[in-house]
């Protein structure tokens, strides 16, 4: 029997040789070594060293039941026994595909009863943006082929998902976007609404949508994408206004509305869902991440039985899937997840208990000089620095004030992200109130050394 990964002792020296990694200088990273995650338990991941850190960020937004749950393994470990693979081509499909399709569409609302699945969130994003040209197209409307998103919006890194995101310097590498994808500002009052209240901001923002239908003219808008929650952008909570503005703009103008769910979904609000938070019904929404909580890569789309009638009863073939849509062990992982998720309560946890925990323990953060605001909405916050608060003045560098902190709180044994100035937290569902408050007493701690360091702001 072959000795554990984790026991090769030169590990660091093959990843530097032969692994180029995601959003890296590899230059740089080579040259400061890799940090080799061996093992994990909880809410804690341990390095190859042994240092254990306080996951904060639960992997990557998508680890929701925690880590370490025998039970996803053993289901894996039947389901690769019994059936490790087959398509979903040539009108076949898996036990756990079609299970998994009926218990997503338990949990969505009454409207969003189909999925087409996929291998993660990026290619969601591909899938649907193909999926609504193609139903506009179904019927008769040829020209509908436009896509309009939001500036610093993420929506994967494959060739569309890119495009459709908004961060330029994505569309910088690879002559991106694409024809067809227009941006308009995202709801991110900190930073962008002036002398505006958080409520005149975003009716502000979200008319430009309409202003931009009405540019491309209606006929030839397809959809508007956005996330209920800016993400990667760094979690830019949109004012109370926002959302009820855009479901309006889309019914008035007969244009889909999407919803990227892949990190809002399945319990990270304190909903099964982000659109459910905010009120409303989209007609397309890529998931992916808590669908498995990473265990097992898995995406897909959720459609309205509006899109869904088409594509059913007027499309004929739609040529569009992948060789592992609805792979039948991540099925079963993801089946697995979702069980938990419901036998723990986990979604009323976050609801009840830990999302306002988390809340009120960041709002303990504002009293600090270099805090400027604190928000979350159920298990996912961001704290954004500020070098002034009375103007909302940012540093000079917001990246590297941004990660200076980020790695003094690694170095404190608790993961957190960093956009820019932007803290982020977005921990396993399973947190305790104890756990929040050694990660935000970390961030204080990382914020309180920003202060003693700064230097010129």
């Amino acid at each position: 029997m072959n000795k554990p990964f984790s026991a090769v002792s030169n590990l660091g020296a093959i990843d530097a040789a032969h692994h180029l990694h995601p959003f890296s200088d590899m230059k740089k990273l080579n040259a400061s070594g890799t940090k080799i995650i061996s093992r994990a338990e909880g809410v804690h991941i341990w390095d190859s060293n042994g240092k254990q850190y306080l996951d904060a960020f639960a992997g990557l937004w998508c680890v929701n039941v925690g880590y370490g749950r025998k039970s996803i393994a053993d289901v894996v470990h039947a389901q690769m026994l019994e059936l490790p693979y087959y398509n979903t081509f040539f009108g076949t499909t898996t036990p756990p595909t079609t299970l998994l399709a009926q218990k997503i569409a338990e949990k969505t609302g009454p409207k969003l009863n189909r999925v087409f699945f996929t291998n993660s969130g990026s290619e969601a994003s591909d899938t649907w943006f193909r999926m609504a040209r193609v139903y506009w197209k179904a019927l008769g409307h040829e020209t509908k082929t436009q896509v309009i998103a939001r500036k610093n919006a993420y929506h994967g890194s494959t060739v569309a998902g890119a495009s459709l995101g908004g961060m330029k310097w994505m569309h910088e590498q690879g002559n991106l976007p694409i024809d067809g994808i227009h941006h308009i500002n995202q709801p991110y009052w900190y930073a962008e609404g002036g002398d505006l209240s958080p409520e005149d901001f975003g009716l502000k923002v979200a008319r430009e949508l309409e202003e931009k239908i009405l540019e491309l003219g209606e006929e030839n808008v397809a959809a508007f994408v956005a996330e209920p929650i800016q993400g990667a952008g760094g979690v830019i909570v949109p004012p109370s206004t926002y959302w009820p503005e855009i479901k309006r703009i889309c019914a008035r103008y007969k244009i889909l509305l999407v919803a990227d769910e892949v990190i809002s979904g399945f319990g990270r609000l304190g909903t099964w869902f982000g659109h459910q938070y905010y009120d409303f019904e989209p007609d397309l929404a890529p998931i992916a991440k808590g669908l498995s909580s990473g265990y097992l890569p898995i995406g897909g789309v959720l459609v309205s039985d509006r899109v869904a009638e088409v594509m059913v009863n007027e499309l004929g073939d739609f040529y569009h899937g992948y060789t592992y849509s609805g792979h039948p062990v991540a099925a079963a992982a993801a089946l697995e997840n979702i069980r938990i998720i419901e036998e723990e309560g986990l979604v009323e946890r976050v609801h009840d208990d830990t999302g306002p925990y988390l809340a009120a323990a960041l709002a303990s953060l504002a009293d600090h000089e270099l805090v400027g605001e604190a928000v979350s909405v159920g298990l996912m916050g961001a704290v954004q620095i500020t070098a002034d608060k009375a103007t909302r003045r940012r540093f000079k560098k917001p990246d590297d004030t941004g990660t200076a902190v980020r790695n003094q709180c690694v170095d404190a044994g608790v993961v957190l992200r960093a956009t820019g100035d932007r803290m982020l937290f977005s921990p396993p569902l399973i947190i305790t109130r104890a756990e929040i408050d050694q990660a935000v007493d970390t961030l204080r701690n990382g914020l309180d050394w920003l202060k003693d360091n700064r230097g010129e702001g």
